[in-house]
């Protein structure tokens, strides 16, 4: 059984991990194919707790003699095999763009002994309890935004990547308000599916889709400014960073990758009920400058929180604590941004950029 609470100790998560935990219990063959050759493995350990899968350590002594451990996680179905290959590319992708701050990816694949079984394996990293060193992660995060630009100026990734175990939009897009809109439309859908038809709600999402998303996003890439597409974690909270206890550097894992505007990043930092807050969005700005227009920052970020935590909303169907919360935001949209983009380029003076990416909602 794997509990979850949120900062007033109300249960959001008290069920128990669909995967059996006797896929931990051995070291499956093709588990062991994707080790380097000549590894001997000592045992495998039950290590960490996850909402939708099984963890492990695997300690090995390979062919030189030296003690090397892995890291194990294991899924089950269609879903599961999406989430660990989207998970294994997505590792890959942030070790080749900042190989220091992620555990080395080895593979993702299926159990020879059950094709309904599927893993994730990456190198083990000892790790402390604490939140990591404010400069040292938003350096790294900065210098992997940095490293990690899409030379086919693209937005999306090259698989489907998955938040907890739902996917999300990674086709490939030329312009970013256009692939923003199209992620939170599917995010928007999915939460209606999971939580029930509201109409103030869905009023509110429409309004998001029609006015928030252009006023907000159109302004990053008209009027002579420019954003580019850059690789990001995808899902940066305290759960999903800790400090490398041998090197003492900041690492990163569980990532659900995306080329996208790198200020997205910073979304799952924005909740007071997550433990790394503010203080690690400025600590950011101070390595990478915010986008222009500069005075939507804090504003983008709520839209860029406002997809997370609807996504949230979608994972555990019954709790409409996340739903009240987004509300709220939405609420905050209507009441700041009336008039939308056209209003915004109007009281600017600026030309008036006709894009139209809206799809039926």
């Amino acid at each position: 059984m794997v509990k979850a609470e949120d900062q007033e100790g109300k249960p959001v998560w008290d069920k128990p991990v669909d995967v059996d935990e006797k896929w931990i219990q051995f070291v499956d063959d093709s588990v062991l194919a994707k080790m380097p050759a000549g590894s001997s493995v000592r045992g495998i350990v039950p290590f960490g707790a996850s909402y939708w899968t099984r963890t492990a350590e695997i300690p090995t002594v390979q062919a030189d003699g030296s003690d090397l451990s892995f890291f194990l996680k294991v899924a089950q179905h269609e879903t599961g095999k999406a989430m660990v290959s989207g998970e294994f590319v997505s590792m890959s992708s942030l070790y080749k763009a900042l190989p220091y701050i992620v555990p080395h990816p080895y593979a993702s694949g299926t159990y020879a002994s059950d094709p309904n079984i599927h893993f994730f394996l990456c190198g083990f990293v000892d790790m402390d309890e604490d939140l990591p060193d404010v400069q040292k992660l938003t350096r790294g995060l900065a210098e992997l935004h940095m490293n990690g630009v899409n030379p086919d100026g693209k937005y999306g990734f090259y698989v489907p990547t998955l938040q907890g175990t739902i996917p999300q939009y990674t086709e490939w897009t030329e312009a970013w308000e256009e692939f923003f809109s199209n992620s939170i439309r599917r995010v928007f859908g999915n939460e209606e599916k999971a939580q029930g038809y509201d109409k103030e709600v869905h009023d509110l999402c429409r309004f998001t889709l029609e006015k928030v998303v252009p006023r907000l996003l159109r302004p990053l890439e008209t009027g002579g400014r420019k954003i580019k597409p850059r690789l990001v974690h995808g899902d940066i909270w305290d759960g999903n960073v800790s400090t490398d206890l041998n090197s003492n550097t900041p690492v990163i894992y569980d990532a659900t990758c995306i080329y996208a505007h790198n200020e997205i990043e910073l979304a799952p930092l924005r909740p007071i009920r997550h433990k790394m807050g503010k203080q690690y969005v400025k600590a950011y700005f101070e390595h990478f400058q915010k986008s222009d227009p500069e005075e939507d920052q804090d504003d983008r970020n709520a839209l860029y929180c406002l997809r997370w935590d609807m996504n949230c909303s979608t994972l555990y169907p019954g709790n409409l604590r996340y739903r009240k919360m987004c509300t709220d935001v939405m609420r905050y949209f209507v009441d700041k941004f009336p008039d939308g983009y056209e209003g915004w380029a109007k009281e600017r003076g600026e030309e008036l950029v006709l894009r139209n990416y809206l799809k039926p909602f």
